[in-house]
């Protein structure tokens, strides 16, 4: 069981957690930074996230929450996110979920991004929404 500071990427993310505890392949982190890394909180209900909330499976209860703490890494595996480590340097990095991923491939909206042009002046595709738009790419290779 260690309880280091190290480096955690939910998504698009990073932050530094102060008090992480690692025990094997849970993630122990506080609940106030619990919100505040991943956007869940945890309530009687189980861990909500806006207006949505997941609840808690029965009898799995001590398997999510321990006091003031609660293991994002249990819940990251309960929402399908998936999860890399690097125990060596401190960082842990959870993705997005199956259901999410699935969403974004199925509506067929490429995801926003930005690139300067020629000039420098950057250029993101949401500037461009509901306009017809030409990229064009290449490779030395």
């Amino acid at each position: 069981m260690a309880s280091n500071p190290m480096t955690l990427i939910y998504g698009a993310h990073a932050s530094a957690l102060k008090s992480a505890e690692i025990r094997g392949e849970q993630l122990w982190i506080d609940a106030d930074e619990m919100s505040g890394v991943s956007g869940w909180v945890k309530k009687p209900e189980g861990f909500c996230k806006g207006e949505s909330c997941v609840p808690v499976p029965a009898g799995r209860e001590t398997q999510f929450a321990s006091g003031a703490r609660t293991n994002l890494a249990a819940l990251a595996e309960l929402l399908g996110q998936p999860i890399v480590k690097d125990d060596g340097h401190g960082v842990w990095s959870i993705g997005e979920s199956s259901t999410e991923r699935k969403r974004a491939l199925t509506s067929l909206g490429a995801p926003d991004f930005e690139l300067p042009d020629i000039n420098g002046r950057v250029h993101r595709r949401s500037d461009y929404r509901g306009k017809k738009v030409l990229l064009v790419s290449w490779a030395s290779w």
